[in-house]
């Protein structure tokens, strides 16, 4: 027998084999025996981008099978994806070959995203730790006791004293629904994982120019002339993205400048590699200027019509000659001369960072330098150029623009009493009221008058641990931190391990909302008083989510939470139910066995979040784009026919005015060569 022969043979043994399962499959069947996909998910991981090609096969007759449009729960890239499911069970999955982000295209990750339709490690109902043991509660049960015991440490303590840790992994309407939570319970020690990423990002370029997020998109990278990466590695981050970056290597000629400390996957890619000391970033771009000043290749004409300062930043960069800068930094004043007149002579070029050059003590130094580099060269406001800042989490950027922060309201409002008073019109509410659901006095002081505590910034996640060990009087509120609520957040991706563990231990109580049993659960050596809830996956729920790009994309459920997991929208209104906040949290908002309908609570964004334009993108319109994704241009973003032609794909933010004026959205943010209403803008710096 051949090999070939021997093959065949026992491929058709084993479709005998399966042919009865695949028959018989169903919900309750498949999550038994889920373990049959795991040979077919690895093989599909090994695939070569040659071989990619759209799946075609006959259905099976009588199978219940449909198709559902969805979008990826990795990264920021928002790939789009089709979902097979057949009778309640995701059965199969492809990346989805018309979506405008990714054309077919997949990574690892994003290949291996129907895990999340397996389950075989999740949370399956809710549980508590009793003597040391998980014990299985009903959620009567868990929401009551959880209830009860905020309520008490609110009254012996303050609202303050329950720090309401929230998620990246959140859609548009649950972050949002989360921060208007905490806001409601009185306190605004709220947080998420965005802090410890890219807040230096939003400072840094939200201060230089106006707004904190990416200025262009990954598809107008296919514009660009010349590309620098610092601190980004999307070969293996954002592997999409790298495709964007190839298509201008292949079509322009774009020379590629990476500066890391590592010789990453990314780095072999480049014509130019920087291998700079950790921390140098500043140096080494002052350094870059310093030969484009010297050499007269700054924009002079762009710097004149729309930069002020620039003057300054030149006397500065006269101090970084090669011979310093290769002294700090350890890069050869050749090769920073060399970089430095790649971006000089092939322009628009696109500066790329992602959490390489944010997570430093003086990240707002570096996100500064490099946004004034871009200045000098002319290079914003302009298809091919910009700041494109690279998230990380799938909705990381939403949930920062939805507020999910210690220092500001949804929108970047800010915690003024006019900020306040605002969103209390959005929600319909009386400003007193809500003022009044947090502790009354003051903790500081501005201009020698006291500042109320819903005016006072909260605790930031990266000092949590310090908000429950910290000795009571010098605390900057009333008690110590006595609960913490994880929710969607793993704490280890923090540092100070040992600090984290103690202040676990010393909580009262420690509740973890997650699909998965987190590191929360099991990092400390508590005998009691924590609480697991089962949260539904991104792909058991709908709703929006905002793209690195500001695109904002509409995510259908896939299949249904499994085992007892609910939605987070939903467990949030039945502890707000239990805490007696819930008619306020959704008095504007449908709700369904405990389910607020989340329709509602974007038109609610629309409604309040005019500062940076997330109002146009009712969900009408955004699951009109979703529907025909297929019909927006690969590089411009730009609808050319259909329903939504004219406008850009996920009228990425701002898009200005009401849902029915029709604003197309701003594709690249400053281009002041486009009328407003047709998504053009100028700097907005504060």
């Amino acid at each position: 027998m051949s090999k070939l022969t021997k093959k065949s043979s026992q491929i058709k043994s084993l479709d005998a084999k399966v042919k009865p399962v695949a028959e018989a499959i169903n919900r309750r069947a498949f999550l038994k025996g889920s373990s049959l996909m795991a040979g077919g998910a690895a093989l599909a991981t090994t695939i070569s981008p040659v071989m990619m090609k759209k799946a075609e096969a006959t259905s099976t007759n009588g199978s219940n099978t449909k198709e559902v449009k969805t979008i990826c729960t990795h990264c920021s890239v928002g790939c789009g994806i089709i979902a097979e499911v057949q009778n309640g069970v995701w059965t199969g999955q492809e990346p989805a070959f018309d979506h405008p982000f990714n054309k077919g295209a997949h990574c690892a990750k994003g290949a291996a995203i129907r895990e999340h339709g397996h389950g075989e490690r999740r949370l399956k109902y809710p549980t508590k730790l009793v003597d040391g043991k998980w014990k299985k509660v009903s959620w009567e049960t868990a929401i009551n006791e959880i209830g009860d015991k905020l309520l008490d440490i609110r009254q012996k303590s303050s609202p303050d004293s329950v720090y309401w840790l929230g998620s990246a992994k959140h859609s548009n309407e649950q972050a949002y629904l989360f921060r208007k939570m905490a806001g409601m319970w009185g306190t605004n020690n709220v947080d998420h994982q965005a802090r410890i990423c890219h807040s230096t990002t939003v400072a840094g370029v939200a201060n230089t120019w106006g707004y904190g997020a990416m200025t262009n998109s990954y598809n107008d990278i296919h514009n660009s002339k010349a590309v620098l990466m610092i601190g980004s590695n999307p070969a293996e981050a954002h592997p999409v993205a790298l495709q964007h970056i190839f298509k201008a290597k292949e079509e322009n000629n774009a020379p590629i400048i990476v500066i890391d400390p590592r010789y990453t996957r990314t780095a072999a890619h480049a014509d130019h590699y920087l291998k700079i000391r950790p921390g140098t970033d500043v140096p080494v771009i002052w350094g870059m200027l310093y030969h484009i000043f010297k050499n007269g290749w700054e924009d002079k004409e762009f710097i004149r019509q729309r930069v002020y300062g620039m003057e300054d930043i030149k006397k500065e960069v006269a101090k970084w000659t090669p011979e310093e800068v290769e002294r700090v930094s350890g890069v050869p004043g050749n090769q920073v001369f060399a970089a430095a007149k790649a971006m000089a002579d092939n322009r628009p070029g696109t500066f790329i960072w992602c959490m390489g050059g944010t997570q430093h003590t003086i990240g707002n130094n570096n996100t500064r330098a490099y946004c004034v580099f871009q200045l000098a060269l002319g290079n914003m406001g302009v298809s091919g150029g910009g700041t494109n800042i690279f998230r990380g989490h799938d909705n990381v950027q939403g949930a920062t623009d939805l507020g999910v922060l210690a220092n500001t309201l949804p929108g970047y409002y800010g915690l003024s009493s006019g900020s306040w008073k605002h969103w209390s019109r959005v929600w319909g509410l009386d400003y007193e009221w809500v003022k009044g659901q947090f502790d009354k006095g003051s903790y500081e002081k501005s201009k020698g008058k006291d500042v109320h505590v819903m005016n006072t910034k909260g605790i930031p996640v990266s000092r949590w641990i310090d908000g429950v060990l910290e000795d009571k009087g010098n605390m900057g509120q009333k008690d110590n931190v006595k609960a913490m609520i994880f929710w969607g957040h793993a704490p280890n991706s923090q540092t100070r391990g040992v600090e984290m563990k103690k202040a676990m231990e010393k909580l009262e109580l420690m509740v973890v909302v997650d699909p998965y049993p987190t590191v929360s659960a099991v990092m400390h050596d508590r005998k009691d008083g924590v609480y697991l809830l089962p949260a539904a996956t991104q792909l058991e729920t709908y709703g929006s989510i905002t793209a690195s790009n500001r695109s904002i994309q509409w995510r259908d459920k896939v299949i249904e939470p499994l085992f007892e997991s609910l939605p987070d929208h939903t467990i949030m209104y039945k502890l707000a139910k239990k805490l007696g906040i819930a008619d306020q949290l959704c008095k504007n908002m449908k709700v369904t066995n405990d389910e607020p309908l989340v329709e509602d609570i974007t038109g609610e964004i629309n409604a309040g979040m005019w500062t940076i334009g997330y109002t146009g993108q009712t969900p009408e319109r955004l699951k009109l784009h979703q529907k025909n994704w297929g019909t927006f241009d690969y590089t411009s973003l730009k609808a050319e026919g259909g329903p939504a032609d004219g406008d850009f794909y996920g009228m990425p933010w701002p898009c200005w005015g009401t849902g029915d004026m029709y604003h197309p959205g701003t594709p690249n943010l400053y281009d002041a060569s486009l009328p407003v209403a047709e998504g053009g803008l100028t700097f907005r710096a504060r």
